[in-house]
């Protein structure tokens, strides 16, 4: 069972001891419990009927027509033992039935907070932020990237080389946005998969890193605005056309070539370069 303090999410149903409540539906589908027993197995987890001390995150269903022992709040026995164990000290994660989606499916979700309800307000259990459908967790710097080995034809020296340069330029951007206040995310579930997301004020920007090691620049720089176009129109188009999505393309060092950053600006790409990322 997983003991661990919470930094807003749960990041893997590994070693995690689950309890239900409610109807869960995933992915529009209804699943009973024996068949989310066994997505959450597959998972390496385990699964009690009740909520006991060896429960170590609950799956919030709907509880529309259920009998509660909270009926204030609308919370079940097992949400009730869930806010019990985290007033005593030993935080219980709990996610909603989106959230135990993201994580059958090896994402990342957010942990549920429980709040009291305001008076005369409904009670509410709410996630730790607003943009969870674009953002996913806490990005994370990786020691082993994305290969691109599909995308790019290039020597497997080089592209060694590659890998390691945009795991550093990824870790630089992680700490560069930490210095300034701003957390760095990972995509979502249903989201493009963007190298890196976060938001200021209500823009949300996605970024793909490109290391210019080991290959062509311009054929780098090249493949990476298209990649950045593609996902920022993906959103938009998603989001009803919002204008608050925002691409950026991060590389491993300034280009050799001005012209890149005259171009980007005219096809609204903000481009940005380790080690000081101006303009971000």
């Amino acid at each position: 069972m997983v003991r661990q303090e919470c930094d807003g999410w749960v990041h893997s149903l590994k070693g995690q001891t689950l309890c239900f409540t409610g109807k869960i539906v995933v992915d529009g589908k209804r699943l009973v419990r024996a068949e989310c027993v066994r997505r959450a197995e597959q998972q390496r987890a385990a699964a009690k009927t009740d909520f006991s001390s060896e429960v170590s995150l609950v799956v919030h269903g709907d509880l529309s027509g259920k009998q509660v022992s909270d009926t204030k709040r609308n919370y079940s026995d097992t949400l009730v033992g869930a806010e019990r164990e985290r007033g005593l000290g030993r935080h219980v994660h709990v996610v909603d039935e989106e959230g135990f989606g993201n994580l059958i499916h090896g994402f990342p979700a957010p942990c549920l907070e429980l709040r009291s309800p305001s008076r005369g307000g409904r009670p509410v259990v709410v996630p730790p932020h607003a943009a969870y459908d674009v953002l996913g967790a806490p990005l994370r710097a990786r020691r082993r990237g994305r290969s691109t080995a599909r995308e790019l034809k290039v020597d497997l020296s080089s592209l060694d080389e590659g890998t390691a340069a945009h795991e550093r330029t990824v870790d630089a951007l992680i700490k560069h946005l930490a210095r300034r206040g701003t957390q760095t995310h990972a995509f979502a579930k249903n989201s493009p998969r963007f190298d890196a997301g976060w938001t200021v004020g209500k823009d949300i920007f996605v970024a793909e890193v490109k290391s210019l090691t080991g290959t062509s620049q311009d054929q780098q720089i090249r493949l990476g605005i298209g990649q950045v176009l593609d996902y920022a129109h993906q959103l938009r188009t998603r989001t009803g056309g919002g204008s608050s999505i925002r691409p950026v393309l991060v590389l491993e060092k300034k280009p050799a070539d001005d012209r890149w950053s005259s171009l980007a600006q005219a096809v609204g790409i903000r481009l940005t370069w380790a080690p000081r990322f101006p303009g971000i």
